[in-house]
């Protein structure tokens, strides 16, 4: 019988070299996001620990009990995607989070592994929010991110103050590429930090999203 070799750690490096879509979107995006989704759960000894369960405040929320607020910024560790918290003067809302995350990790936060897949961008990665969901408009087309970018830009943005009240994983993400027709393509951030679309497996085949109107992005 021939000896098993025991697997070696998985590197935030690793994770880049195994995670990157390069087609069209939205087909492209599915296939990315359900194969990112795969690699991260059954390949790098997901925890739930650091991630944002169904159910937890809102970024930049009042953590109960406290005056406490609590902003959830997504970054890619050596365990997957997670969140790493950071204490805010008051509510945080997506677009001062997508800001946050353009920035990229803090000293102490790279001191613990996390790192960053968001591009630079010549233009600003937007954010309008609505209840219970929020449009985002990325400067860059899909085919030239990461697929852990995707799930960065879309549970942060979805971790944010929405109006409504809906759980974080309950926030429709809907993401615009630059010069798309006013059609976007919706995902959720389930509660280990992985952006998924809304549409069924016939639809990931076949897709359609349903449209909707374009919202004006905020150019302040």
């Amino acid at each position: 019988m021939r000896s098993r070799t025991p697997p070696t750690p998985t590197t935030p490096s690793d994770l880049r070299l195994r995670l990157h879509p390069r087609s069209l979107f939205p087909l492209s995006l599915i296939t990315a996001l359900l194969l990112t989704t795969a690699l991260l759960l059954t390949g790098c000894g997901i925890t739930p620990t650091g991630y944002v369960q169904a159910g937890a405040p809102a970024q930049g929320a009042r953590q109960p009990g406290t005056d406490t607020y609590t902003a959830r910024i997504f970054f890619l560790s050596p365990l997957g995607v997670r969140a790493a918290a950071r204490p805010t003067d008051g509510p945080v809302g997506p677009q001062e989070a997508l800001d946050m995350l353009v920035k990229g990790p803090t000293a102490a936060e790279q001191a613990r592994g996390l790192v960053s897949e968001v591009p630079p961008t010549s233009g600003r990665l937007t954010a309008v929010p609505a209840t219970g969901a929020v449009s985002v408009f990325l400067p860059t087309p899909v085919s030239r991110m990461e697929a852990v970018a995707v799930h960065q830009i879309a549970c942060t943005a979805a971790h944010a103050d929405i109006p409504g009240g809906r759980p974080a994983t309950q926030v429709d993400v809907r993401m615009y590429e630059p010069k798309s027709q006013g059609t976007p393509w919706t995902v959720r951030c389930s509660s280990n930090g992985i952006a998924l679309p809304t549409a069924g497996p016939d639809t990931w085949q076949n897709p359609a999203p349903r449209a909707s109107p374009r919202p004006a992005p905020d150019t302040s």
